[in-house]
């Protein structure tokens, strides 16, 4: 018998079905959905929880004339299915496949790029006020989670939208969660209307019922307005909404396909912003994702029946973060964390569990992270705000106005820096060097194995007044490449010493860089093998006294070279007046794609092979070394 999802290859194949053949389409897709993420990896729950909303979105409106912008994107898998991609879904997330959000060199049906949360009101906005400038007709649709909502820009967005008269879609997909659970007074907000019913069987008749009481002089009708006023707030759903300028419609059972196309049919009818309120259950179809939707968000390849991850072996840097700033809180109860509803994520599970009053998250609102530390660093306490490196970028101004200017003692525990790989541009972590290094008073540390990163924790909330950001990549890492020394400020770390030429690395990089001293040994070139601990400071005297001897410099980092830690190496040569030959080795001035960590490491050249072969260049040299295993290295 044929899956009726063979036969959907675009969305007017999902407009000629009965109600009764949509729940069946629905169900096909969770299960095609469940077997081809557990096999990629990436947003299975978000895109399990929305796939009636994604079906009557599509039976409504007509993308492309039509615009759905997805809020952050990663609930846009059952778009791409619907819209063309269906047999392109196991190159999801891989090097020139499907990417995991939308891309609008992808596919004519995806309106606008997303990747952080937030945008989708901004942007929306923005194509319904270009649609009547140039006297278009066509229906512009945000669609938002109610974890998004709780950033910053999604409610100026609203503030502006609800003015502006345009017709324009909101749609709040209101699951109660954005990656963790959702926190703050617009979740407790949501879910009174939610589990209210009551709510949504009288909104209709209110105003009707309110404008028959008749008023009898100006100041009666003051009163009664007044009165009216009252009673709404007690009793309608939504009034904030309303009072921002929107229509409010909702709570909507957002697993109800007739509802749901009822709704936005008369929506699609109403004159300027509507805001609708539709209620998911994230994960829903899939046991283990509904049991822990928060590990199923951004899953890694999985085991269907067990629902247990497939796994790559070893602790993760966020674990060992999470585990060591416990150790330290045990002992120190001025240490306070802080995540940008992360805690996951970031490996603050176990702290919010242990220290809940010293423990906060924010919801998704970076910018007000940093500056709540600040807060709480001018006031004696040791704020450690762990964040992602990409959502770090959206608070540079906070951290360079309140945090360095007053030179106060918060810790950025900046996770998934450098590469992260299958994620794509959105998410890559490798401007972070660049955009901290050039504001005064910050510290920037990187670590090369888990012992310094244990010791680095430790450094940056004990013995350090200031500014300080600490950054690590995702996944796992090398227990102890070395006897470390006690980290001095600004002091590099000599792990081998050479004759022809000096290589300077930071974090993860470390370790490649021995392997390419190693590949050079085997040319009989030496190398002298710098660590620099610090990205800023650094102590130029060890680097400029190596440099001076080999007379060949190569800097390796995983950050972008515009402005990161090899310029700052060529700053130092420059200031010191040496003349010796150097390359950087970093990431270029461009956005890079998804793809496996592996595979784009090697595409730009930082893997150790890669690495080795153009410094042979600069020796003149030809490659024919053979490894031990007998084949060419190159």
């Amino acid at each position: 018998m044929q899956n009726i999802l063979d036969c959907i290859n675009s969305p007017d194949d999902i407009k000629k079905l009965s109600y009764e053949q949509l729940k069946e389409l629905a169900s096909s897709i969770r299960s095609f959905l469940i077997e081809k993420i557990s096999k990629t990896g990436g947003h299975l729950a978000p895109n399990l929880g929305v796939v009636e909303l994604t079906l009557a979105l599509h039976r409504v409106f007509c993308t492309p004339d039509d615009k759905i912008i997805w809020d952050v994107g990663h609930q846009c898998y059952i778009h791409k299915i619907i819209t063309g991609r269906k047999d392109m879904f196991d190159t999801m997330r891989q090097l020139n496949g499907l990417s995991g959000f939308p891309k609008v060199n992808e596919s004519p049906h995806d309106a606008f790029n997303t990747g952080h949360s937030s945008t989708s009101i901004s942007a929306a906005l923005g194509i319904a006020k270009a649609r009547d400038i140039k006297k278009e007709k066509y229906s512009v649709i945000a669609v938002i989670g109610d974890g998004a909502l709780t950033g910053g820009m999604a409610f100026e967005a609203l503030n502006d939208a609800g003015r502006s008269f345009n017709d324009l879609i909101v749609i709040l997909n209101d699951n109660e969660m954005s990656i963790s659970k959702n926190v703050g007074g617009l979740s407790k907000y949501l879910n009174k209307i939610r589990t209210e019913p009551f709510y949504y069987k009288v909104k209709e008749d209110i105003d009707i019922i309110l404008n028959k009481i008749p008023a009898i002089g100006k100041s009666a009708v003051r009163a009664l307005d007044r009165v009216k006023g009252s009673i709404k707030y007690m009793i309608m759903p939504g009034i904030i909404f309303e009072e921002l300028g929107f229509k409010y419609i909702g709570p909507i059972d957002g697993h109800n396909m007739e509802e749901l196309e009822n709704v936005l049919n008369k929506a699609k009818g109403i004159k300027g912003p509507v805001f609708i309120h539709v209620c998911t259950q994230k994960g829903k179809g899939y046991y283990h994702a509904e049991e822990n939707p928060d590990v199923f968000h951004g899953i890694a390849p999985f085991e269907i029946e067990s629902g247990e991850v497939i796994s790559n072996g070893g602790p993760s840097h966020s674990s060992i973060f999470g585990e060591e700033l416990v150790e330290i809180a045990n002992e120190n109860e001025k240490i306070v964390a802080i995540t940008a509803a992360m805690p996951n994520g970031t490996g603050l599970d176990t702290f919010s569990k242990k220290y809940p009053d010293r423990f906060f998250d924010v919801g998704i609102a970076e910018q007000h992270a940093v500056t709540f530390a600040a807060g709480l660093a001018r006031n004696g306490l040791v704020p450690v705000f762990a964040v992602y490196s990409s959502f770090l970028q959206r608070a540079y101004d906070q951290v360079l106005h309140d945090v360095a200017i007053q030179k106060l003692h918060v810790v950025f525990a900046i996770d998934r820096a450098g590469i992260v790989g299958e994620d794509g541009e959105t998410h890559q972590g490798i401007y972070d060097i660049s955009f901290l290094r050039h504001i005064p008073n910050m510290t920037i540390m990187a670590p090369c194995d888990y012992n310094e990163f244990r010791k680095m924790i430790r450094y940056a909330v004990e013995a350090f007044e200031g500014p300080i950001a600490i950054r690590y990549p995702r996944g796992c890492g090398p227990e102890k490449l070395f006897e470390s020394p006690d980290i001095e400020l600004g002091q590099p770390v000599l792990l081998r010493e050479g004759e022809d030429i000096s290589i300077i690395a930071v974090g993860n990089k470390v370790k490649v860089a021995l392997e390419v001293a190693d590949l050079l040994e085997k040319m009989d070139l030496s190398a002298d093998v710098i660590y620099s601990r610090f990205i800023k400071p650094i102590n130029p005297e060890p680097i400029i006294n190596s440099a001076t001897k080999t007379g060949k410099i190569i800097t390796i980092e995983d950050n972008t070279v515009e402005g990161g830690f090899g310029s700052k190496i060529l700053e130092l040569i420059n200031e010191s007046g040496i003349n010796v030959k150097t390359k950087v080795f970093g990431y270029p001035d461009k956005f890079i794609c998804h793809g496996s960590k592996n595979q784009l490491e090697k595409i730009f050249g930082l893997d150790a092979k890669s690495i080795f072969e153009n410094v042979l260049k600069m020796f003149n040299k030809c490659m024919s070394v053979k490894d031990e295993f007998g084949g060419n290295l190159i």
